[in-house]
C-alpha cells in the first residue's frame, strides 16, 4: 500500500506556501506605481531582461522569496508580496554558466530601504567562490542609501562599503559586466565602474555619483539626468566602456563580450572552430597605407584584413578615439587588438587613450589574452590642453601596463613610431613578444619633417622668400630619405624583421597557436600556484587560531 503523501508527515503545506509566495513574485503587479513608471519609461522589467539576455530556460533563482509577505489577517492567505530590490540567482549564455544580480527599480528605486541586506553581495560572493563570470544588470541605486532608513533604523550610521569588497573581490577572479539600463546612481554607479566591461544605453541610462536634486543643493546645478550623466558625458570620458541604443544590443555586447573571456584566471580563453583559413592573404593590405606619409587610412579595415572574418568586437569605440582597442579572434582564438588610428589627431595618443590603453592591456593581461599590437604612433599629443590634462603621466601608466604585462604581444609597426609615446608601442621588451614592420614603417627619435624644421631652422629662416625655403626644405629631406627607408634599419639588426604585409595574418595565427600550447597554460599554473600558496596560508592561520583559541580554555 502507498504513502498516504497527505499525512501530518508531508511537507506539502510548506511547499505550496512557496510556490504561492513565487507566483506572486514572479508575477508583474500591473497596478504597482514603480512597474507602471518602468514601462512607461520605455524599460523592460527585471524579470524580461533575464529571458532576454540568458539562454532559454536558463535561469535559477537564488532567494526567489525574499523580501516581505502580506497575510490576509482573518485568513491567513497570501494579499501580496514586496519583493527585495534585487533578483539574483544562475544561469547560462550560449551554454556558458554565469551568475546575475539585476537591480529591479520598480522597488524603492532601488534604494536600501527597499532591499534585504547581504543578498547582492551574497550573489558576487557565489560568483566568485564558483568561478564563473558575474554579469550585473544596474537600474537605480543597487541598494545604496536612502535618507529614510534613518528613521526605520532610529539612528544615522557610519557609512560601509555595501558589498563592495566583495566586489573587488570578485573582480579578481572571474569576468564582470555590466549593462546600465537606467539612472545608475551612488552604490550601482561605483559597480558600474569596479567592471571589466560596461555598456550604457542612450537615452535610457545615465550615470551619477548623486542624482540631480542632490546636485543642486551643493552646487546649485540645475541639469537633467542626461546632461549630469548621460552617454555624451560617460560615453565620451572612459567612465563606461560600450554605448548602445536599446536593452537588447546591450545584452548582446554582453553575451559577446564573455564569449571571449575565460570562466575565471585559472582558465585559458576559449577556442571556437573557424572556417577562416590561417593562410588566408589579402592584397589590399599591400597598398593600404599611403606612401604619402600625411595622409590617413582605415585601421580597423587593417584590423578587419587580419583577424577572423567579422570577429573584432571594439571595445571603447566612443572614448579615447585615437587608440582603437578590442577583442578578436586569430585561428579560432581569443586575442586582445591595440591599434592606432591616425585619422584622430593624427593618431598622437593624448591622456584619454593612453587611460584606455593601460585599461585594456590589464584586462588582457589579467585573463591571460595574447595581444596583437599594430603600432602607428607619431608621438604624445602636444600643445597646452595636453599638459594640463598630464597627458605625459598618463602615458607613463599605459608604458607601465605594457612593459609589465606578463601576455605575449605581438608587435607589428605599420607606419609611424617616433619618439618616448612610439617607444611604448613599438618596443614592448620581454623575451615572449615578437616585433615586426611593415616596408611602409617610419621611426625615430623625432617625425622627420618636423626634426628638420628644428635641425635647420638657422639655415631655413635665412631663406630669402618662402619658395627658396621649400626648395632647402625639400633638398634637405631627400637627404634623409635614403636613410628612412626601414630595411636600412634591419639591415643592423635594429628592427627583427620587414615582412610582406600579405603575409601578417598567417605570420601571426602561427604565433597565437603556439601562445596556447606553450605559453599561456605556464601562466595559468603560475595563477593557481599563487591561489593554492594563498589557501593554505589562510588554512594555517585558522587552524593556528582554533590551536590558539584552544590553549586559552
Amino acid at each position: 500500500m502507498g504513502k498516504d503523501t497527505k499525512s501530518d508527515d508531508s511537507w506539502e503545506d510548506r511547499i505550496a506556501e512557496l510556490r504561492a509566495q513565487q507566483r506572486v513574485v514572479r508575477q508583474p503587479n500591473l497596478s504597482d506605481p514603480g512597474y507602471i513608471r518602468q514601462k512607461q519609461s520605455g524599460k523592460l522589467w527585471v524579470r524580461e531582461r533575464f529571458d532576454a539576455l540568458l539562454d532559454k530556460d536558463a535561469f535559477q533563482e537564488v532567494g526567489s522569496v525574499t523580501g516581505k509577505p502580506i497575510y490576509d489577517e482573518k485568513t491567513g492567505e497570501l494579499v501580496s508580496f514586496i519583493p527585495a530590490n534585487m533578483v539574483t540567482g544562475w544561469g547560462r549564455l550560449d551554454g556558458k554558466k554565469v551568475f546575475v544580480t539585476a537591480d529591479d527599480f520598480s522597488v524603492r528605486g532601488g534604494h536600501a530601504d527597499g532591499g534585504i541586506a547581504h543578498k547582492a553581495p551574497h550573489g558576487e560572493t557565489l560568483a566568485r567562490k564558483f568561478r564563473v563570470p558575474l554579469i550585473r544588470l544596474l537600474d537605480g541605486s543597487s541598494g545604496g542609501g536612502s535618507v529614510t532608513t534613518y528613521l526605520s533604523s532610529g539612528s544615522t550610521y557610519i557609512p560601509t562599503l555595501a558589498g563592495l569588497g566583495q566586489s573587488l573581490d570578485t573582480l579578481a577572479v572571474v569576468p564582470v559586466a555590466s549593462a546600465l539600463l537606467g539612472p545608475v546612481v551612488g552604490l550601482a554607479a561605483a559597480k558600474a565602474v569596479t567592471s571589466h566591461f560596461s555598456v550604457m544605453v542612450r537615452g535610457l541610462s545615465q550615470l551619477f555619483a548623486a542624482g540631480p536634486p542632490v546636485v543642486k543643493e551643493a552646487t546649485f546645478e540645475n541639469l537633467t539626468k542626461e546632461q549630469l550623466g548621460g552617454w555624451e558625458i560617460h560615453g565620451r570620458n572612459g567612465t563606461v566602456d560600450n554605448v548602445v541604443d536599446t536593452e537588447l544590443e546591450a545584452f548582446a555586447e554582453i553575451r559577446r563580450f564573455l564569449g571571449y573571456m575565460p570562466l575565471n584566471i585559472f582558465e585559458i580563453p576559449p577556442s571556437t572552430e573557424t572556417d577562416d583559413s590561417s593562410g588566408r592573404r589579402e592584397e589590399e593590405l599591400i597598398r593600404i597605407i599611403p606612401k604619402r606619409r600625411g595622409r590617413g587610412y582605415d585601421m580597423r579595415r587593417v584590423v578587419g584584413l587580419i583577424v577572423d572574418v567579422d570577429t573584432f568586437f571594439e571595445i571603447g569605440a566612443t572614448w579615447g578615439r585615437n587608440i582603437v582597442t578590442g577583442l578578436a579572434r586569430m585561428g579560432g582564438k581569443t586575442v586582445g587588438v591595440i591599434a592606432n588610428d591616425c585619422m584622430v589627431n593624427g593618431g598622437a595618443i593624448d591622456a584619454f587613450g593612453s587611460q584606455k590603453t593601460a585599461r585594456f592591456v590589464n584586462l588582457c593581461d589579467h585573463f591571460h589574452i595574447p595581444i596583437l599590437n599594430l603600432v602607428d604612433q607619431p608621438g604624445f599629443a602636444i600643445g597646452s590642453l595636453a599638459e594640463r590634462l598630464a597627458t605625459i603621466r598618463h602615458g607613463a601608466s599605459a608604458m607601465s601596463a605594457i612593459y609589465n604585462a606578463s601576455i605575449p604581444i605581438y608587435t607589428v609597426i605599420v607606419r609611424r613610431a617616433f619618439g618616448v609615446a612610439g617607444s611604448i608601442f613599438a618596443d614592448p621588451e620581454d623575451g615572449r613578444n615578437v616585433r615586426v614592420a611593415w616596408p611602409s614603417a617610419d621611426w625615430g627619435s623625432l617625425p622627420l619633417e618636423g626634426g628638420i624644421e628644428a635641425a635647420y631652422k638657422r639655415q631655413l629662416d635665412s631663406t630669402p622668400s618662402p619658395s627658396a625655403r621649400n626648395a632647402l626644405m625639400n633638398e634637405l629631406l631627400g637627404k634623409f630619405e635614403e636613410v628612412r627607408n626601414p630595411i636600412r634599419f634591419a639591415n643592423k639588426f635594429g628592427v627583427e624583421e620587414i615582412v610582406d604585409p600579405r603575409d601578417t595574418r598567417g605570420l601571426v595565427c602561427d604565433w597565437v597557436q603556439h601562445a596556447y600550447e606553450h605559453v599561456l597554460p605556464q601562466l595559468v599554473m603560475t595563477k593557481q600556484k599563487l591561489d593554492n600558496a594563498r589557501i593554505a596560508r589562510r588554512t594555517r592561520m585558522i587552524q593556528c587560531g582554533c590551536v590558539f583559541a584552544a590553549a586559552q580554555h
